[in-house]
């Protein structure tokens, strides 16, 4: 297995696509703004910080959001992000 990827370069990822469609493991269809180290989307009213991202991305691959559940807030976003096959680029 290769060397998961930092926090920094997968943040870069999800910069890169700030305002295109993702989709939760529901089907549920959202967009992210970015500003600074805070993602937020366009179906929550709340925001998602890096270091929210971070602590999952140490969990990569996770089978649902339910893994992450008690560790991240928004883990439907979170997780449907790091899944994405745009933010994995096949390292997880």
């Amino acid at each position: 297995m290769s060397v998961r990827p930092s926090i920094e370069e997968v943040w870069r990822r999800i910069e890169s696509l700030e305002g295109e469609r993702f989709h939760t493991i529901t089907g549920k269809s959202f967009s992210y703004i970015i500003n600074g180290n805070v993602l937020r989307t366009n179906r929550a009213a709340q925001d998602f910080s890096l270091s929210e991202f971070n602590k999952a991305l140490q969990l990569v691959p996770l089978s649902g959001p339910g893994q992450i559940n008690s560790i991240v807030r928004g883990p439907a976003y979170i997780w449907a992000i790091l899944h994405d096959r745009r933010i994995r680029q096949g390292d997880w």
